[in-house]
């Protein structure tokens, strides 16, 4: 009985222990530790963000494309309604984009892909400024803390008084100590990468999911719809008529203006060739000299 009690008392005392035992190591290690804990406290709660996101978004999101893809052949109103009820997902924002629209040209239904897919991959980018700045500024914390660690340490020893060993042994306790933040700052700057490098991949394997599913979309939008010229959507109101001023008038009406009666004469009253003497009928200077020839003299 005395036996289980310990076993008891002594795993009730591990935890206390452990902490005791982390936290006499993060004192060791100075000053410096403080920025360094942080770091590490922000890359664990970015890991488990992160961790959380892209488990839903995997879970989820081959679902979501094969409902809207399939319901896209027989009904675009349909494959909408599937993309808006799962909109809280990337996948489900990308594919509503060009389906909320009304009766678009393929280069619109692109464009509309192109443009909310850019936006999903700069929200699937959260976090990765935070980790790319904890791995380079943690190693450079723990090389100050141990700069500053062994600046301390030489202070300290006492390289020409008595007891040269205790002095010496004093001196490689305190150097060990200054080597913590470096160890510290490595690991934590080491998990950051891991982190990040995780969800670089997972982000590459996104765009060319993205992609697939988008090119899928308007192959889809293209065949069964714009080429055949079916109206996925009801007709557009028809356009209002356009008006002479913003206030609201009559609606402009091509009016004919008169004719106004032209002045000019017409080609019954000009005159024509006939009536116009020619050439022939001029007489000449000729005829002129032989008539007054032909007068008698008297």
């Amino acid at each position: 009985m005395s036996s289980q009690a310990a076993i008891v008392l002594l795993a009730f005392k591990r935890p206390s222990i452990l902490m005791t035992t982390v936290f006499d190591f993060l004192a060791k290690g100075g000053p410096v530790m403080v920025p360094i804990v942080g770091a590490s406290v922000f890359t664990m709660a970015c890991a488990l963000e992160r961790a959380t996101f892209w488990t839903d978004l995997l879970k989820r999101e081959g679902r979501v494309v094969n409902e809207v893809l399939d319901k896209a052949r027989q009904d675009l109103d349909g494959a909408a309604m599937i993309a808006a009820r799962d909109r809280d997902l990337p996948i489900g924002r990308f594919l509503l984009a060009p389906l909320s629209l009304k009766n678009p040209s393929p280069d619109s239904f692109r464009l509309a892909l192109e443009n909310a897919g850019d936006k999903e991959f700069v929200k699937m980018r959260k976090g990765d400024k935070l980790l790319e700045t904890v791995v380079a500024i943690s190693p450079l914390l723990g090389l100050l803390g141990t700069v500053t660690g062994l600046i301390a340490t030489f202070e300290n020893l006492n390289i020409g008084g008595g007891d040269g060993a205790v002095g010496a042994t004093e001196a490689a306790g305190g150097i060990g100590e200054a080597l913590i933040t470096t160890a510290a700052g490595m690991v934590v700057a080491i998990l950051a990468l891991l982190v990040l490098r995780v969800m670089v991949t997972l982000q590459s394997q996104q765009m060319d999911y993205f992609s697939e599913a988008g090119n899928e979309l308007e192959l889809i939008y293209r065949e069964y719809w714009y080429e055949a010229g079916r109206q996925p959507y009801r007709e557009s109101a028809p356009a209002r008529p356009v008006r002479d001023s913003d206030s609201g008038g009559t609606p402009n009406r091509s009016v004919s203006s008169p004719v106004m009666p032209s002045a000019l004469p017409t080609s019954r009253d000009a005159p024509t060739s006939r009536d116009t003497p020619t050439s022939r009928d001029t007489p000449t200077s000729r005829d002129v000299q032989g008539e007054s020839r032909q007068l008698p003299s008297f």
